[in-house]
């Protein structure tokens, strides 16, 4: 059993339907699956690779080595408290990009690359969405109008969080990405194609998301699982901190408008509450690693959305 590969490409031809329901296998029994030929081009995420690289070497990479996952877990060996985890912290280097915020300046063509890239990502995103309308038998468009709030003054996020795992001298002692959901919508993951980490929850066993050369990893975060009304659950998943490799990762998040009301479809058995985004954001933040199911319920007690 893995995580399923799914060829994007074959949409277009005789095999729709038999690709359509391998999407909706995927979404149902996973909440992940990679996928190829997804119209973005290679050549773009050669450069992706690059300038992510390239980024971290002469940005980050030493303030890495001074960073409070590394300061912890050299306390904890030198300490011979080996017995111990560290439970609390991720041996992960992090940075976001949004339309509207500063991104790093080196290398030089690091902006353009990623602008390009977060526009392709952004087109693919969507059309993975009217996927899911079909299959869910929503009206084509559903979920990016839900995402907007239903107005055309509100637009849903997107975000990119680039990130790196450097080698971990004592990979047992810490993980590289606590085990979690994702709150918002649709996630792109385009990850290393060589050093492994990323896993998934399936039945109760952790499934490794395989490096695979050119695919891009999908999965459906927390507010996929509600408007769904739970038939495409948001998967737990994390990273395996590693002695051998700098894992490289570049995940986008198409999410909803802080202002959007998220719930169910319209129907007399609904299993979610209805919220704000908004207010499950500020509920996700205190508790992203526990259960997900409290986090509904806390976001709907909030009432904004009434």
């Amino acid at each position: 059993m893995a995580v399923p590969i799914i060829d994007f490409s074959m949409l277009q031809g005789g095999e729709r339907a038999a690709t359509m329901a391998r999407i909706d296998h995927a979404c149902e029994q996973w909440g992940f699956f990679q996928l190829l030929n997804h119209g973005i081009p290679l050549e773009l995420l050669d450069r992706v690779k690059r300038v992510c690289d390239k980024c971290f070497k002469m940005e980050r990479e030493e303030g890495f080595k001074d960073s409070r996952s590394v300061r912890l877990l050299n306390e904890l060996i030198d300490g011979g408290e080996t017995a111990k985890r560290l439970d609390n912290i991720d041996w992960e280097d992090v940075f976001f990009l949004q339309d509207d915020n500063q991104w790093p300046s080196t290398p030089l063509d690091f902006k353009e690359t990623m602008t390009e890239y977060r526009a392709e990502l952004k087109k693919l995103a969507e059309k993975v969405m009217e996927v899911m309308d079909e299959n869910l038998g929503l009206e084509k468009g559903y979920i990016k109008r839900a995402f907007s709030g239903g107005s055309d003054g509100n637009r849903p996020f997107f975000g990119t969080k680039v990130s790196h795992y450097p080698p971990c001298p004592r990979p047992e002692l810490v993980g590289g990405l606590r085990a979690h959901t994702d709150a918002g919508g649709v996630i792109l993951l385009f990850q290393d194609d060589r050093v492994g980490g990323l896993q998934v929850l399936k039945g109760g066993r952790w499934f490794d998301v395989r490096p695979l050369a050119g695919a891009i990893v999908i999965n459906t975060g927390d507010q996929i699982e509600v408007l769904s009304n739970g038939r495409y659950q948001s998967a737990w998943h994390r990273v395996v901190a590693s002695a051998n490799g700098n894992r490289r990762s570049v995940a986008s998040f198409y999410n909803p408008a802080l202002q959007a009301v998220i719930k169910p479809p319209e129907g007399p058995a609904a299993e979610y509450p209805s919220f704000m985004f908004g207010d499950y954001m500020a509920v996700y933040a205190k508790q992203k690693f526990m259960a997900k199911e409290p986090r509904f319920l806390a976001a709907a007690a909030n009432g904004s959305c009434d």
